[in-house]
Parts: C-alpha cells; structure tokens; sequence
C-alpha cells in the first residue's frame, strides 16, 4: 500500500502539492516512485520559469521508464530542490520529504480541482 499524507492535495498524474500561504510545494507521490522504480535522473526546470497548470516541468528517469512531471497549478518556480541533481535517489526514499519545485501559484482556485488523500487513495486502488 503505497503511502498517502493527509493534509496534501493530490493530481491525477501522481504529483502532490503542499501550500504555503501563495506558494505550492509540489513533488510526487509514493504511489509513482514505487510505479518508476529506482530513479535514476530528475530534469528540473529553471528558477524563473512559468508553466500553466497541466504543463509539464520536467521528468523523472528510472531504469525501467520515463515519466514526464507535471505543475498541478500554474506560477513561476521560485526554488528548485538541486539535490536531486546528484542524488535522484532520494525521491525513492521519501517522496514526501524531498519535493521538486516550489511555485509561486498565480491562480490558487486552480487548488480546488485537486484531491485529497481520501480521493487520492481512491484513485489509486
């Protein structure tokens, strides 16, 4: 049973989001990590860069896939986790601990289309 944390909001291509104030945290679930396996590489974006929502940002590489990473809302990065960098492992360790980017959100009601844990584990089973 993969790992869920109550008080995220959840999308449908595996990515959770953690708000703080107009900032979104995002990374990605328990549930694609195990699905990837061991990863292998993550391409990051660019702080400055924006993306609508649904746009993709970057992607994760396992030894069995790739998978492209998309923003659950639209903004500017303004952070980007580098450690992934030289250590994409640590997703595979803990999702949750080690997001991807942080976006500066320009529509917040975009957050309303997410799910909660309980839609989230649902959607997954």
């Amino acid at each position: 049973m993969s790992k869920i944390i109550e008080g995220l909001l959840y999308s449908e291509s595996h990515e959770w989001v953690k708000t703080d104030g107009n900032v979104a945290v995002i990374g990605v679930t328990d549930f694609a990590q195990a699905e990837m396996g061991d990863i292998t590489y993550v391409d990051l974006p660019q702080e400055g860069d924006e993306f609508s929502k649904d746009e993709d940002f970057g992607a994760l590489e396992s030894v069995k896939a790739s998978s492209e990473l998309y923003t659950p809302v639209s903004g500017k990065v303004i952070a980007v986790n580098e450690e992934l960098s030289d250590a994409p492992e640590l997703i595979n360790q803990d999702p949750y601990a080690n997001w991807i980017i942080k976006v500066e959100m320009s529509d917040k009601g975009e957050l309303d289309a997410l799910m909660n844990a309980q839609a989230y584990a649902d959607s997954i089973k």
